[in-house]
């Protein structure tokens, strides 16, 4: 660790400055000091000011932060998830220099025409619009020349700190150090330009057809791939401006069209409910600025640095956990959390359930159309947090879309009901669940697995009664706690032996006494005497440091 300081000495001396600045006390004396207590976030409103002020890197550790209701409360979730780096575009000489090594060839051979002023500049890329020699107009999105050496000198620091971190209870739970980890394989993925245009891809073909939704009415970028590298994204350009700016614009007629805004609400609810539960593969980050209401009609999804995935068990169960949550079922929703969030440690089952009543019960006297569902999402993810549950990463990501899918669609429709517009599509989901995808194979199968039952139990039945009959079957047997109970019937039988023994010699020295004239023979009977008054003291010793008296 002392090697990785060393490296990033002058970056912690700038982050020091930033933090004397902004007032945060614990993060000073970690980086000063060296010393790791248990830890204590500034303000909601100066940690957001202190990572804008750090740089891109510690942008994107805020972003993802933002997606993590079980470490941080609802007050930081709230101020990080509209985290943003205002940075000045880069100068067009370095921007030229870095298209045409990417490239390999002159801009003009790739385009026809290129805007050198960006049309936006974020922390990690600023995108252009151009025209390719075909006639197609594309966005072409550029990473900021000289990124890598900082990210790599604000990673080792992170990690470092994170060390530090770690020894505290906080971090040992919490596993900083993996969360440290975590965030550098995000970030590193977020840098290479290749990854997000096959998610794009692959979410665009995802959605080219549903039952749930008018396909048409979405949309996903191509990607231009033979201009793509790991540095630049080139990408057909979606003549539209962001979903809510548009809702607002009195030149569109989606301004004056209530109906359009409610349709573009259920729309996007269930595009985004197939992602999640049909195909397990979702776009993470859909806030207002990522989705834009296109001059057609159209609603496109823009950026997918940031995509969440999900196996097919956690699909169902979390899919499960939504309907509890609805139906608010506190019981069913304390079960359903330790299916998505195994602890390696003991959880009182009992006082998660009772955390979820308390939670729930506020919301047992409202009406349904009152629920803001993404909030009690968030509230049941920090609930289990407190009863030492570590929630994982892809969950954090779902809620976080869910809340701002949920954010938009109020927006556009202000008696937007979640739970009346989610319970038919969970229905469905569960019944193709039950059917299948193909119900008639499924079917076919079922009736060939009976079949195959049916013709072979006889014969296990048959070998079954005759290794019972011949005394040649074995039953194995666990019992929890077999083995303590075994030790216990072990020491209780070695005291009652050991009481008997010292009783016998009490006994024989007795007789011994009363029954001999012989002065030689009385040391044998004070012999006897005196070793069983030994033994009887440890005999009751023993017991009583064993707390068995009882």
């Amino acid at each position: 660790m002392f090697v990785k300081l060393v490296k990033t000495s002058s970056r912690q001396a700038e982050i020091a400055e930033v933090v004397l600045r902004n007032g945060w006390d614990y993060m000073r004396g970690l980086l000063t000091v060296g010393k790791a207590d248990e830890p204590k976030l500034p303000p909601p409103a100066v940690l957001r000011n202190i990572l804008v002020e750090l740089g891109p890197v510690y942008v994107k550790l805020g972003q993802l932060l933002s997606t993590r209701p079980d470490l941080l409360p609802t007050a930081y979730l709230d101020e990080l998830s509209s985290l943003q780096s205002n940075v000045p575009p880069v100068p067009w000489s370095a921007i030229e220099g870095l298209l045409i090594r990417e490239m390999g060839k002159p801009i003009n051979e790739a385009f026809q025409e290129f805007d050198s002023t960006p049309i936006a500049a974020g922390s990690i890329a600023q995108t252009h619009q151009a025209t390719m020699r075909d006639g197609r107009t594309v966005a072409v999105k550029v990473q900021r020349p000289g990124l890598e050496p900082l990210v790599d000198q604000d990673i080792a620091l992170i990690k470092f700190i994170a060390g530090l971190v770690a020894q505290t209870d906080f971090g040992e739970f919490y596993d900083i150090e993996s969360l440290a980890d975590e965030f550098a394989q995000a970030l590193w993925a977020e840098l290479n330009f290749t990854k997000e245009a096959r998610s794009t891809d692959k979410l665009r073909q995802n959605l080219t057809t549903s039952r749930w939704f008018d396909a048409e009415r979405l949309t996903v970028p191509e990607i231009v791939w033979p201009l793509t590298s790991e540095k630049v994204l080139v990408m057909e350009w979606l003549d539209g401006q962001p979903l809510l700016k548009a809702q607002r614009d009195e030149s569109l007629d989606l301004s004056r069209d209530t109906e359009e805004q409610r349709a573009l609400a259920k729309m996007l609810l269930r595009a985004f409910f197939q992602q999640i539960c049909l195909d397990g593969f979702f776009h993470a980050d859909p806030h207002p600025g990522n989705l834009f209401y296109l001059r057609d009609g159209r609603v496109a999804l823009l950026d997918c640095g940031m995509v969440g995935r999900l196996d097919p068990r956690t699909q169902e169960v979390l899919l499960e956990m939504i309907l509890a949550i609805v139906s608010l079922d506190a019981r069913r929703c304390a079960q359903l959390t330790l299916d998505l969030a195994p602890s390696p440690n003991p959880v009182n089952l009992a006082q998660l359930e009772a955390d979820y009543d308390r939670l729930l019960r506020v919301y047992y006297s409202s009406n349904l159309a009152d629920l803001n569902f993404s909030e009690l999402f968030y509230e049941v993810l920090q609930a289990a947090r407190e009863n030492h549950i570590r929630i994982p990463g892809n969950l954090g990501l779902c809620a976080k879309a869910i809340a701002n899918l949920e954010g938009i669609a109020s927006s556009l429709d202000p008696a937007f009901n979640f739970p009346e517009q989610v319970r038919p599509l969970m229905s469905d989901v569960f019944r193709q669940q039950l059917q299948g995808s193909a119900p008639l194979p499924m079917l076919l199968r079922t009736v060939l697995d009976v079949k195959n039952l049916t013709m072979q139990s006889p014969r296990q039945i048959e070998l079954f009664l005759d290794r019972l009959t011949s005394e040649t079957l074995q039953w194995n047997v666990n019992l929890r706690d077999f083995d303590t109970l075994g030790r216990g019937i072990d020491r209780a039988a070695n005291r009652l032996s050991f009481s008997i023994l010292v009783g016998s010699l009490i006994m024989g020295a007795a007789i011994i006494s009363s029954n001999t004239q012989l002065t030689q023979v009385y040391w044998v009977s004070d012999f006897l005497f005196a070793t069983a008054s030994l033994l009887g003291l440890w005999l009751v010793f023993s017991i009583l440091r064993a707390g068995s008296l009882r």
